[in-house]
């Protein structure tokens, strides 16, 4: 069976720098896609909005994944066509 997705927040473009990395509302769960016909892009969690690295990952061209973070955990990416959105699962 398939996860339902349940929204919680509006999709917005990650930030592409650290001082304005965005926790997505404070999102435990994060649903990411690339809008990007053919370019893969970094994206980054951060501790909070500026700060320390935690880790990173390259998202594929017209790729959807799902990130579950702490709340006060923020993300950035290298391209503002990488788009994020504050989700939960019903099931």
């Amino acid at each position: 069976m398939a996860n339902r997705t349940l929204i919680k927040g509006a999709e917005a473009a990650l930030p592409t720098s650290v001082g304005a990395a965005s926790s997505f509302s404070g999102a435990t769960l994060v649903r990411l896609v690339n809008t990007h016909a053919s370019n893969a892009y970094l994206v980054t969690l951060l501790e909070d909005q500026g700060g320390v690295g935690i880790g990173s990952f390259t998202i594929p061209a017209q790729a959807v994944e799902y990130i579950e973070k702490q709340s006060a955990h923020s993300l950035l990416a290298a391209n503002a066509a990488v788009l994020g959105a504050k989700v939960g699962f019903t099931n």
